[in-house]
């Protein structure tokens, strides 16, 4: 086997949640691309049918399922079908998640800080239980991966909603915690934090926020904001053969903006 052939999902079956549009998109079909079908969630039905339409132009199998992961019943559910109705589950990506809220500390409600919390957090715990229990039962091994931010380990300047920094960084300890725990069962556990990635979301507060956006740009040594298709690669590399001696870590991908 060549090295470029250790990054082949062949026969692979992955599920990426919020994967119709921004980041999981960009995962989802990086994954497809060297070979995996994949099962995605979403709120939008429309933009799922999109993915899924160009996951299947790349010759792959492309499995739907429409759920708010930010409703743990929801969320419960949509990994019981995929594991009862698609799986089995080789490859998890847990993408979803948000600010979504940015009021500052002393204005968030109680209601607003669970809800999120649950979004960027409790999602990401139900994947990991549920698709990694059945890893662990079919005794085959298997590739977790928690998408959580650069925000795991700075705060974002002159923004609120700090249930973000806290849930990411929550998710990169759990991250750790369940590679320690599954790493006899061949099952890997890594988490990538991302920093600023033009997405649908951040184009939209590029619209309403633009100074927000622009400091933000103003403190990545490379002078930019990176594209999602940029994370797509590192994704391929964690769920394959090729990172098949890597868990518990972190990967950053910020354009440099946590080294100053």
């Amino acid at each position: 086997m060549g090295v470029l052939d250790k990054f082949r999902q062949d026969g692979k079956r992955a599920m990426v949640t919020g994967a119709s549009r921004g980041l999981g998109r960009a995962m989802a079909l990086a994954l497809a691309d060297v070979g995996a079908d994949i099962i995605l969630t979403g709120r939008t039905r429309d933009s799922l049918d999109a993915t899924a339409a160009d996951i299947r132009a790349l010759g792959r199998e492309a499995f739907v399922i429409e759920a708010d992961m930010g409703v743990p019943t929801a969320c419960e559910r949509a990994f019981q079908t995929a594991l009862d109705e698609f799986g089995p589950v080789d490859i998890l990506i847990n993408n979803v998640g948000g600010r979504l809220d940015a009021v500052p500390i002393a204005e968030q409600s109680l209601d607003s800080w669970l809800s999120l919390m649950d979004v960027n957090l409790t999602s990401c715990f139900l994947g990991t239980k549920m698709l990694g229990a059945a890893m662990i039962a079919r005794g085959h091994g298997g590739r977790i991966i928690n998408i959580a931010s650069m925000n795991a380990l700075v705060s974002n300047r002159g923004i609120g909603g700090r249930h973000y920094e806290t849930a990411k960084a929550a998710m990169l300890q759990f991250t750790r915690a369940a590679a320690a725990d599954w790493a006899p069962h061949r099952i890997t556990v890594n988490a990538i934090l991302p920093g600023l990635f033009m997405t649908d979301a951040n184009v939209q507060w590029n619209k309403t926020r633009p100074e927000v956006i622009q400091a933000i740009v103003n403190n990545i040594p490379m002078g930019r904001s990176g594209e999602p298709e940029e994370l797509g690669p590192l994704a391929v590399y964690l769920a394959s053969p090729a990172a098949s001696y890597v868990t518990g870590a972190a990967f950053v991908i910020d354009g440099g903006y946590t080294l100053w």
